[in-house]
């Protein structure tokens, strides 16, 4: 299975403007590829363009503690 790649910068957006249904979308998007064996690579658009690798997950687990952080103060 293909990666999954977030953009860091569109989920601090979606936090900020409290778009839950939107965060909801991508994370279950997440979720289906690693549990269908792929990674879920977090990356950090930079002003000049170039793209950095934040983070990566291939565990539900570890990846469901990111999403609970990124939840924290939403709900």
């Amino acid at each position: 299975m293909e990666d999954y790649i977030i953009n860091v910068g569109q989920i601090e957006e979606m936090q900020m403007i409290k778009d839950i249904p939107g965060l909801d979308r991508i994370f279950n998007k997440a979720k289906i590829t690693i549990i269908g064996g792929g990674k879920v690579v977090l990356v950090r658009k930079q002003l000049g363009g170039s793209v950095e690798k934040f983070d990566e997950y291939s565990n539900a687990a570890d990846f469901e503690s990111y999403k609970a952080n990124v939840y924290k103060y939403l709900i």
